[in-house]
């Protein structure tokens, strides 16, 4: 459907190549509220939106208010909530070419709650069953015209089978021409946990260190390095504590979190902390900077309601 295409499949200004982000989409009602509502009470919300959400469609917008050239690619099933999506991919300056248009199924919507007392945001997703693209869906990429490719593990046989086929597209080009790879996994399902083995850069969530029982990031990092690959770099950001990586060289690299004066809104906090590092790591900033500048940019999105403001 051609209503999803934003910018084209060229390379963008200057023939740079971009940044591509597999994963979801879906609606985001968000309510902010006072303070989070007592069960089975009646409520007046501050404010009502709809937002585009998802945490690697989030990842693409927090890119391109940086300036990168990027991609989205994931499902979506036409109707009135596709629309709106897609209007909004176009908006932002984000390619949705590779969108891949499913004939059933509903376009997944998530209901949020914001409070403004402390910041937190309580998501209920209603993930339908609208399928995941496929390795199938993703042979049609033209991966030269990217540099970097990141993966948000949801569907993960189909999507380790789509990092196979950067991993051999890279064995046959230069350095300069390969394609670099990062895997996000929020959730601690065990079918998605492989995926920690794939990706040049690995993010991991709080949820997941917790889940093999430990207590911090930098403890996290240290005891799952040897789940990734080697020459990998795994980072894991853990909010108020700032956030943790390793790289190649086993150094344990740390940045403090950088909290705005007033905690606003920390609905996509965590997409844009992995956008954010990915932009920096895509320009050559050291783990060290990118880390930081990860922080730093979450930070200000904790500041503000949406996405808007953080540059």
């Amino acid at each position: 459907m051609a209503a999803g295409a934003a910018a084209g499949r060229d390379p963008g200004p200057g023939g740079e190549k971009r940044i591509l982000c597999v994963g979801l989409v879906c609606l985001d009602i968000i309510s902010v509220a006072e303070a989070y509502p007592a069960e089975d009470s009646d409520t007046r919300c501050l404010s009502q939106r709809w937002q585009r959400g998802g945490n690697a469609s989030n990842s693409c917008t927090v890119l391109a208010l940086l300036g990168a050239p990027c991609a989205f690619m994931g499902s979506l099933a036409p109707g009135p909530a596709a629309d709106f999506i897609a209007a909004d991919f176009r908006r932002r300056g984000v390619d949705a070419s590779h969108v891949a248009w499913q004939p059933r199924g509903d376009v997944p919507c998530a209901c949020c709650v914001v409070s403004a007392a402390s910041g937190s945001r309580t998501i209920v997703l209603y993930d339908t069953d609208l399928p995941d693209v496929t390795a199938r869906d993703f042979e049609r990429v033209d991966l030269s015209q990217y540099k970097w490719i990141h993966w948000e593990a949801r569907n993960a046989a189909e999507q380790a089978a789509m990092i196979r086929r950067v991993e051999q597209h890279n064995r046959a080009r230069p350095a300069a021409e390969r394609v670099r790879t990062s895997v996000e996994v929020e959730k601690p399902r065990e079918e998605l946990l492989p995926l920690m083995g794939l990706g040049h850069v690995v993010f991991i969530s709080k949820d997941v260190a917790r889940h093999f029982g430990y207590r911090s990031a930098p403890e996290a990092v240290r005891g799952l390095r040897s789940r990734v690959q080697p020459g990998a770099t795994l980072i894991c950001a853990w909010a108020e504590e700032g956030a943790d990586a390793m790289g190649p060289d086993g150094e344990l690299v740390h940045s403090d979190a950088f909290p705005p004066e007033t905690l606003v809104d920390t609905l996509g906090a965590g997409d844009t902390f992995n956008a954010a590092v990915i932009f920096a790591l895509s320009e050559g900033k050291s783990l060290q900077d990118a880390l930081t500048f990860g922080c730093q940019i979450a930070g200000r999105k904790c500041g503000i309601q949406g996405f808007d403001g953080i540059v």
